[in-house]
């Protein structure tokens, strides 16, 4: 959820849409890892699990430094030299599926909402955790909603937008620290 507010407060509605829609496919990937048998390797494994923890870690601390050293720009001539695009949709999926946190939370709820005896165990996984995925959207969705006029006010300013811009890089590599520094179990 703070990955998407810093989205939308450093981009607008727009780009908090597309990473919360981004999180929403990379949530997805876990639910089907997890239906498929596949995150037990990740919950099973400690190397597994401390690689994707510290390449979910670093790609947050990358993003917040992007966006500390972006805030520091000249913002006249970021606006006459063209850009490179960010895509929040993809960074949104490569964030969900870096977070291995999110496997393990499949891997240890859904399992007792599933009813082993009524069969189709797989099917039951899926629709579970799409569920939950889906709420956690919608909630991803409100929080979108509510900052986006919070974030054009920010925008508006030169001095705001860098503010803006380094508060949500510290928070992004903040993010990542946590991650990396967080027990593994």
């Amino acid at each position: 959820m703070l990955y998407v507010l810093a989205r939308t407060l450093a981009g607008g509605r727009r780009e908090g849409v597309l990473s919360c829609l981004g999180t929403f496919l990379g949530g997805l990937t876990h639910v089907m890892a997890a239906a498929t048998g596949l995150s037990l390797v990740l919950a099973t494994s400690a190397t597994a699990f401390a690689a994707v923890k510290y390449a979910g870690a670093g790609y947050l601390i990358y993003l917040g430094v992007r966006m500390i050293l972006s805030a520091r720009e000249n913002q006249e001539v970021e606006i006459e030299i063209p850009q490179i695009p960010r895509n929040p949709f993809w960074q949104g999926i490569a964030t969900e599926v870096l977070n291995p946190k999110t496997a393990i939370f499949f891997l240890a709820f859904i399992p007792q909402f599933v009813n082993r005896a009524s069969g189709g165990v797989f099917w039951q996984f899926l629709l579970l955790g799409s569920i939950a995925v889906a709420l956690n959207t919608s909630c991803d969705l409100i929080v979108t909603f509510m900052a986006a006029p919070i974030g054009a006010r920010l925008r508006s300013s030169a001095v705001l937008r860098r503010r803006q811009r380094t508060a949500t890089g510290l928070t992004l590599i903040g993010l990542g620290a946590f991650v990396a520094v967080s027990d593994s179990r």
